[in-house]
């Protein structure tokens, strides 16, 4: 978020937006990207949640890619983009979350982890990831990371037989 815009919310008396943190799960040899479901709307994703005491955050990204997609690999620790959301609270009410972005090179996909029975994933291109996400900052990132990858073998695969 731009300073003066943070600096408005705070003269306005909201508050800066949330933080969480999210991982882009790329095949290194195919250059797609995995997405998930989320668990209320079905909507594809990518794995996102709360930063976590004693890890960094590119740490804790890697948890919730294990945790909401069987994903293990290499987390790059640098950030790769920040988006925003809002994100609906059970109380009905909905709060701004910014969400740190990091890359993981993915070597292995499980079939059993921890959300297994809550989402489904998908390889897709970066292009196609992009149109598949309804938030306008990770759109940009995804597409960014397909300008610097090369074109994919297939996209849209189920869970895959990878890695």
């Amino acid at each position: 978020m731009n300073p003066l815009r943070s600096a408005l919310r705070m003269i306005l008396g909201k508050r800066p937006p949330a933080m969480q943190v999210g991982a882009v799960c790329r095949d290194p040899r195919t250059a797609e990207i995995l997405l998930i479901t989320s668990r209320g709307t079905g909507r594809w994703i990518i794995p996102k949640g709360w930063p976590m005491a004693g890890r960094t955050l590119a740490q804790a990204a890697a948890q919730e890619a294990w945790e909401e997609a069987g994903v293990e690999g290499r987390m790059h620790e640098a950030e790769i983009g920040r988006y925003e959301y809002e994100k609906e609270q059970d109380s009905g009410f909905s709060v701004s979350v910014e969400v740190r972005v990091f890359l993981l090179e993915v070597d292995r996909l499980r079939h059993a982890f921890p959300e297994s029975g809550e989402r489904r994933r998908r390889w897709f291109a970066p292009v196609d990831a992009a149109r598949l996400v309804a938030e306008p900052g990770l759109k940009r990132i995804l597409h960014d990371l397909g300008r610097a990858a090369p074109p994919p073998a297939r996209s849209g695969t189920e869970d895959g037989n990878r890695a």
